[in-house]
This record gives C-alpha cells, structure tokens and sequence, in this order.
C-alpha cells in the first residue's frame, strides 16, 4: 500500500493516532523494531497499516535527517534479521514532504499471531507502545483463523498434546523462544504458553509443532525425515558405500546431519608451500549446511511422503527437496534475498533452535562459502514438485 502526500502529511501532523510513529533518527534500532512488532500485531484490530516516519520529530516537524540508500537497507534489514517472528510484510521508501527528507516504512496488520521481537509481544495502545498483557497476547491467538493458515501452522486433527514431548519444550524449546524474564513470570500453563507461540490450537498440535516438539513425528508426517546416501561413484546404480534415514525431531534430524557431513568432507594438506601447511576441504561445510536446511525449512510436508535427499557422489553433492518454488520466489530471483514462506512455522522453529541465522540468505551464504573454497557455482534445478541443488567438488 503506498500512502499519499496528503495520507503521509495527515499522520505526520496526527499526534494521537496509534496508527504512526515518529522517530527523529534510526539510531535506536530496538524501538524501531518494537514498533514493527506492533503495527504487526494490531491489537486495535483496524486492519490497517501501521506507518513509521524516520526523521520527523515528536511534535511532527522535520528532523532534517538525510535519508541514504545504506539508511534504507539497514531499515528493511531489520525485518529479515530473525528477532521479529513471524516475518512482518512492510515497505520501505523514501519520501520528500514539504521538502522534507522521510523514510516511511508501512508495516501491514499480520494475519500470523502474535508477532513476537526477541520472545517478546509488544502492542500500541493509543500513541504508547508497550509489552501485551497475558489478555492482549490471548486476544491476539483467538484472532487467527486456522482455515487460512499455511500447512504447518493448522490443527494436526486427531493428535492431542500427548503426541508433544512437552519436557522437551519446557526445558529446551521455550527457553529459546521466549525472553527469560518473560519466562519466569509467566505463571500459565505449558498448552498456554505453547498456544501463545501458534504451537498448538484447542490443545491440538500443528503439524509444525510435531516436527520440531513431536514424540515421534514420522507417525505422523511419514516423509518428514532425510535420506543420505554416499555413492562410491558418479550415478545412482554404483555401490553405495553408506546410508542412513535421518528421523526425529527437527532438531535432531538437523545435528544428525551436521554431523553426517563433516564426517564426509575430505580435507586436503599442502605442505609444499613452506612451514605452513594449507588445508582445503572439497566441500565447506557452511554451505552443505545451508543448502540442506533449506530444502527441509521450504519443502513442502503436505500430500507427499518424500523425503529431503541428500546424495553425495564421488564428484558431487546433490540435495533435493520436495516441492517447487513457492509464492512469490520465481527461478529469476530466487537466491538474490528474495523469500517467501511455505512453512513460517517450521522456519521460526528452526530460527529458535539456531539453525537460521538470518531469513532470506541461504543461499547467498552457500554460494559466498563455494566460491571462497573454489567450488564452481551450483547448479539449481527448478521442478513444478521438486527444487534440486548440484554442489560440485572443488578442483
């Protein structure tokens, strides 16, 4: 939604609305965010786009800040860092008003709550913004609609929270997903506090909260696991020399890769450069690990029993994912930052548990870590059910 001068001059000078606000600078990155998180969440319920103005004072008046390309990007930057889960949709621009220079950044009501920075729910209540009460945070819960929610975050019917192994997200999950001090005056119950992290609907699990919390999440998602296979040759008929069917919970799953991988890379010594001796790896491992935390965070789980494989020939690596590209991630922009979500649940899991950094990057980090080891460029494969990846030895 873009606003016009008039929408903008309106807000600007509307100094009790809960729909702006106005910061004189960017330096306080933590408040910015704060505000993303709740225009996001819009416990109002106005269904409407919250706005902040970077370089307008509190009165309204112009703050004569310049607005740069860099001041752009790192503003769009805070919204793919990880600390605002789920991702918040917003614009970032700049404006000229009145011969003021604003950046505007319009951040639209989510349908995905509560939006949550760094484990925490924050709202705006007239022109204040302040942390959700246990009702404000509620409200906003009862306000999803399970019919529209992407596959991971609807109700698993027929599970119940028996299916969860609930020790495990008390004492390992939700330490890593909600603020400590949050945590330790939260006096509600563990089916709350997992309801209030989109985990569980009407004390039914979603099919997200199998894969990362579930007791056995194969019973339930028969292909939600990955095949590795080690190939001791160039095509799939010659021996295999090792294979392993990696199932769990995602955490488990992940770390069982990790270390799968490390024990594959073969590491090259070179003495006769002098005293120091120069290791190189045919693979880094920085982006096998991408790649394969990729293909699990966007495969699709729905209507296929297929699993994420990862295939490692004696000249490469291939690593497949079921299902295509998905929503507004296309062959042309795909690995330039672009993103979209299949599974938004599944990746904040996967943020919490510290195996995506930044959203939006792994691929550009895989191939940053390819062309430092001197890997050629991998080859991608887009398929309407299927998204491969070819990783080649380096030479």
């Amino acid at each position: 939604m873009r606003l016009t001068d008039d929408q903008l001059n309106g807000l600007r000078r509307d100094l009790e609305s809960d729909l702006v606000e106005r910061k004189a600078s960017a330096a306080d990155r933590s408040k910015i965010r704060r505000n993303l998180c709740a225009f996001a969440n819009d416990l109002a319920g106005r269904g409407r786009p919250g706005v902040i103005l970077v370089g307008v004072r509190d009165d309204g008046e112009c703050a004569s800040l310049r607005i740069t390309d860099e001041l752009l990007r790192n503003l769009v930057q805070m919204r793919d860092d990880g600390n605002i889960l789920p991702l918040p949709s917003m614009t970032v621009e700049k404006r000229v008003l009145d011969g003021c220079e604003i950046a505007v950044i319009v951040v639209e009501p989510s349908a995905d709550l509560p939006v949550r920075y760094q484990g925490r729910v924050w709202v705006k209540v007239g022109p204040t913004v302040r942390q959700a009460t246990p009702e404000e945070e509620q409200r906003l819960t009862e306000r999803r609609r399970a019919g529209d929610l992407p596959f991971d975050m609807r109700p698993a019917r027929g599970t119940t929270l028996e299916a969860l192994d609930l020790d495990y997200a008390r004492t390992q999950y939700l330490p890593r997903a909600v603020a400590p001090e949050v945590l330790e005056q939260n006096q509600r119950s563990i089916a709350q506090q997992l309801r209030s992290l989109r985990l569980v609907a009407d004390d039914t699990p979603a099919w997200g909260a199998l894969l990362g919390l579930g007791r056995d999440p194969q019973a339930w998602l028969p292909g939600a696991y990955i095949q590795f296979l080690r190939i001791d040759g160039h095509a799939l008929t010659d021996p295999i020399r090792d294979q392993k069917a990696l199932t769990g919970r995602l955490e488990d799953v992940l770390r069982r890769l990790d270390e799968i991988l490390e024990l594959n890379v073969a590491v090259r010594t070179d003495i006769s450069a002098g005293p120091r001796e120069i290791r190189s790896p045919d693979y880094p491992i920085a982006a096998l690990q991408q790649l394969a935390r990729n293909a699990v965070m966007h495969r699709s789980y729905e209507g296929t029993n297929a699993p994420v494989r990862v295939y490692w020939y004696a000249d490469r690596v291939e690593i497949q994912s079921p299902g295509g590209l998905y929503g507004k991630v296309t062959p042309e922009n795909f690995g330039t930052g672009a993103t979209d979500y299949r599974n938004p649940l599944v990746a904040e899991i996967m943020y919490h548990l510290g195996f995506a950094q930044r959203f939006g990057l792994g691929v550009p980090l895989a191939r940053e870590a390819l062309a430092k080891n001197g890997n050629p460029e991998p080859q991608f494969d887009f398929q309407p059910t299927q998204l491969g990846v070819m990783v080649r030895a380096a030479g």
